[in-house]
């Protein structure tokens, strides 16, 4: 199997691998299932200051990232495999769909931003992707890169041990996941509920589909929509 391989352009080398060095994904890169080139943006700067960042035209608050620094910054990884994807609260919103479309890519480079953020020119120049990990500010691309990895490497093949259990997490199916229990059956008072003890996989299967969908239903209606086809409910 081919070692799948990830690029990040990033003036914080050290932040990684951070935790993608550990627990599943961290034995994955020991063992090259992918592998993991970190490049500091800083190294393509023009000047003795190693400067990345300019004021922005038209006035504001904050330092925006060069164009040319950048530009160069990517050009150092263009043949490198898979698309580039800028860090950005204004990209389209990382969800498990786009998970599983990154995943199938021959690889990633993924863009870390500061400060205000990076020249559009840039962008636009290098035809570059952008995708949020969510609504709200973070103080760089780091850690946002680190959650867009922790998510697409888990569904590359041979990372994650047991393959099966991807398929009944939350979201796989379009439904948060039903709840978990374990040793002791009764904890404190609280039995674990009969159906999962039945060793009946019919009634375990039918008992975890209603209670995903009960929890969906209460806790994420935009979900619980969508799973129904858009459909309101009564």
């Amino acid at each position: 199997m081919a070692t799948w391989q990830v690029s990040v352009l990033t003036i914080f080398p050290e932040m990684f691998p951070g935790p993608l060095g550990l627990s599943l994904a961290g034995k994955a890169l020991e063992k090259g299932i992918w592998s993991l080139e970190v490049l500091d943006i800083r190294d393509f700067a023009r000047d003795k200051h190693r400067s990345v960042d300019d004021t922005p035209f038209g006035g504001g608050a904050g330092m925006v990232m060069r164009p040319d620094v950048i530009d160069q910054a990517l050009a150092a990884v263009e043949t490198r495999p898979g698309p580039v994807v800028y860090l950005s609260p204004r990209g389209r919103l990382l969800d498990q769909a786009l998970v599983r479309e990154l995943a199938a890519q021959a690889g990633l480079k993924l863009l870390c931003g500061r400060y205000e953020g990076v020249d559009q020119r840039a962008l636009e120049a290098r035809n570059v992707s952008e995708v949020s990990v969510g609504d709200y500010v973070l103080s760089g691309g780091e850690t946002a890169a680190q959650v867009l990895l922790d998510a697409v490497l888990r569904l590359r093949p041979g990372v994650m041990g047991n393959q099966e259990s991807l398929a009944e997490e939350s979201f796989e199916r379009g439904l948060l996941e039903y709840p978990l229990y374990t040793r002791p059956a009764d904890w404190n008072g609280r039995a674990v509920p009969e159906a999962l003890l039945s060793g009946h996989h019919e009634k375990i299967r039918l008992w975890r589909q209603r209670q995903a969908e009960e929890i969906t239903r209460q806790r994420r209606p935009d979900l619980w929509a969508r799973y129904r086809g858009g459909k309101s409910e009564d």
